[in-house]
């Protein structure tokens, strides 16, 4: 099992599962953040520190998100590690709530 990065994160991409990570399996896109499943331990660290609740065990992503956890492997083998905690994008707050926000996510 691994741990998936859901639609919550679009838009927001806070970074405070990066200080975290012990393998550094964090992927880093312009607005949204992937967990790659090819290094994730699943040590659940992460899954406290996100302030948007967007990750999840991936048995536990919920039905209407599963398209994650195929999004998440595809990324993180186009997307580089991010090691070292972020400023979160400017406006993440205000995207923070949102949902319905896929069409956001920019490659």
């Amino acid at each position: 099992m691994t741990y998936v990065v859901t639609e919550s994160c679009i838009r927001c991409k806070y970074t405070d599962c990066v200080d975290v990570c012990p393998v550094d399996c964090f992927r880093e896109g312009p607005n949204f953040l992937v967990i790659d499943p090819e290094e994730c331990i699943d040590c659940t660290l992460c899954v406290a520190e996100c302030p948007v609740e967007a990750i999840y065990a991936e048995d536990d992503v919920p039905a209407d998100q599963q398209h994650f956890i195929a999004l998440n492997a595809e990324l993180s083998r186009q997307w580089k590690p991010i090691v070292e905690r972020k400023d979160p994008l400017p406006d993440a707050e205000d995207w923070a709530k949102v949902k319905g926000k896929l069409d956001e996510l920019v490659r």
